[in-house]
């Protein structure tokens, strides 16, 4: 029999190994214990800013031209046509003006940042529940059509549909954006002017937002109208006229242009308003005779003035995903995840040690 040496291993080396490699790891390590907000993981398409108090859609790279065009014609107003409108005519025009950009500046901003009424996605738990509950026929290549569910509302039934994304049945009015990847309540309808979905919580900001737009749009257009005119009296032309406020002809051309699809807009959500009615609602022809069903808006208080206080003047709904709630600490990431950053005596599994254990005694009975 062979003489096997081996030497024992001193516990104090060892905790001072292991002190020692623990405190060679990364700062970034240690710093991974934090408890981490909602927000960062969040599994739809939206950026987060201000530690999750802004959200917005990620494609929202129209809203900044928004802005700008907004703030651009203002501006050229408020320089080039007030002072001269003040002197001929009365200094409310630029206090009125002035307003009107502010409400529809903050009412933009408002519509941008405010969670339009997304649901949360269902818990891996409640998902395997509703799966249970659900006849799973077919292969596991093979996606079964859109499930549903019928409800009454108002004696009027009402199919809930199946999210395969969000693993739940949509309540009423509710419907999943593409762009968004996330279930809004009462959605309306996609914005890229604005970035972002407009549903049951920020309708009432969009819909002063494109309000006040028509009636500053309105208002500037018809200023710098007078203004023309009262130039080219002045000038005793109309080339003359506008060949000195070319910064007029400017906002001339930009209002236009616009003015005619913004009261378009306005009027058509005052109409979807007063029928309790959304976009969404409106384009798939829901309620109308056109699906060859006689079926009216369960939702209607058959009332205009009804309808114009439940959609804009209702109490507003919290935000149902609590983007700035902590992440439970379980959800928290390990401090140590891999083996190689664990010391050799740690990295091994049992199956190692048990291995390494057998080929020692075969070598010391050889």
């Amino acid at each position: 029999m062979k003489n096997c040496e081996y030497q024992q291993i001193d516990p104090r080396a060892l905790r001072t190994s292991t002190t020692r490699t623990s405190s060679t790891l990364p700062c970034g390590r240690k710093n991974s214990q934090r408890l981490r907000k909602k927000w960062e993981i969040f599994p739809g398409k939206n950026r987060f800013y201000c530690d999750g108090r802004i959200m917005l859609a990620r494609q929202c790279g129209v809203l900044p031209l928004t802005i700008v065009l907004i703030v651009i014609t203002s501006g050229l107003f408020f320089t080039f046509d007030c002072p001269f409108l003040v002197r001929h005519l009365t200094i409310f025009i630029p206090v009125i003006g002035g307003v009107l950009f502010v409400f529809v500046i903050f009412t933009l901003l408002q519509t941008s940042f405010t969670d339009p009424g997304i649901l949360p996605r269902a818990l891996p738990d409640e998902a395997a529940d509703i799966e249970r509950h659900i006849d799973n026929s077919g292969s596991s290549t093979y996606r079964p059509p859109p499930r549903t569910k019928e409800i009454l509302i108002n004696d009027q039934v009402v199919k809930l549909k199946y999210c395969f994304t969000c693993k739940m049945f949509r309540p009423p009015r509710t419907s999943h954006c593409s762009l968004c990847d996330n279930c809004v309540e009462r959605f309306d309808h996609h914005c890229p002017w604005v970035g972002n979905c407009v549903g049951k919580r920020n309708y009432r900001f969009f819909y002063a937002f494109i309000v006040s737009l028509a009636f500053l749009t309105s208002f500037i257009f018809g200023c710098v109208i007078t203004h023309l005119i009262l130039e080219s009296q002045k000038a005793g032309g109309i080339i003359q006229a506008i060949q000195n406020m070319p910064a007029s002809i400017v906002e001339l051309v930009i209002c236009f242009f616009s003015i005619w699809s913004i009261l378009g807009l306005s009027g058509f959500h005052t109409y979807l308003v007063a029928s309790n009615l959304t976009t969404n609602e409106d384009i798939k022809g829901s309620w109308s005779s056109k699906r060859g069903e006689d079926s009216g808006n369960p939702y209607t208080y058959n009332n205009i003035f009804t309808n114009c206080c439940a959609v804009l003047c209702g109490p507003m709904p919290p935000s149902l995903i609590d983007r700035r709630g902590f992440l439970p600490p379980d959800d928290a990431p390990q401090t140590v995840t891999s083996d190689a950053e664990l010391p050799p005596f740690m990295a091994k599994n049992d199956t190692n040690m048990e291995e390494n254990c057998q080929d020692f005694a075969l070598s010391c009975t050889a």
